[in-house]
């Protein structure tokens, strides 16, 4: 009894065959259009709310009745390496009488300049935000965005004079305890 051999070897694929990877592009593409639209979460952390603890009682509580009639501030401290840029509903604030010129013609220079010591001045920042607190009494948020290159340190100084009142003419006629306490942190 003769077997042939060709019955019992096993047969080789051809050689033009590939590996079938469409259900592992399918799975592939659904990771990433999940990972996508998980992201967009993510930018709202732009943008992050702090609340400072207030001093005394009853403070400065926002009531929307007498502020009808006037606009948002959306007040805004940008801490830069040249010093403070206060703004306020989209434009640069002047520093004081006669500065608001020379903020629109050069809006480079900043509303509260470093002093010539390379320190931030924030005696003259706490007296600006005490002259925008009487034009606005019942505001009380403030954004405030730092360099990243600028110390932590140089950030807390900045929340502190945006909060509390110094001793100058300015402030001395406000009559809340507070200036902002509202503070919501950002980047530039």
């Amino acid at each position: 009894m003769h077997i042939s051999k060709r019955r019992f070897r096993p047969r080789a694929k051809p050689e033009g065959e590939a590996l079938n990877i469409v259900p592992y592009l399918d799975i592939l593409m659904n990771l990433v259009i999940f990972m996508l639209l998980s992201m967009t979460g993510f930018v709202t952390y732009g943008v992050l709310n702090v609340s400072s603890p207030r001093y005394g009682g009853g403070g400065a509580s926002a009531s929307s009745s007498g502020q009808s009639d006037k606009p948002n501030l959306l007040l805004t401290v940008l801490v830069s390496e040249k010093g403070f840029f206060v703004a306020g509903a989209g434009a640069v604030l002047g520093g004081g009488e006669g500065a608001s010129e020379t903020a629109e013609s050069d809006k480079s220079k900043p509303t509260v300049p470093v002093l010539d010591t390379g320190k931030y001045d924030y005696a003259a920042l706490t007296s600006i935000m005490c002259k925008i607190k009487k034009e606005f009494p019942t505001e009380s948020k403030i954004i405030i965005g730092a360099d990243p290159l600028i110390p932590y340190e140089t950030l807390v100084k900045t929340m502190d004079a945006c909060r509390v009142k110094n001793k100058t003419p300015a402030c001395e006629a406000i009559k809340s305890g507070n200036l902002f306490s509202q503070v919501s942190l950002t980047v530039m």
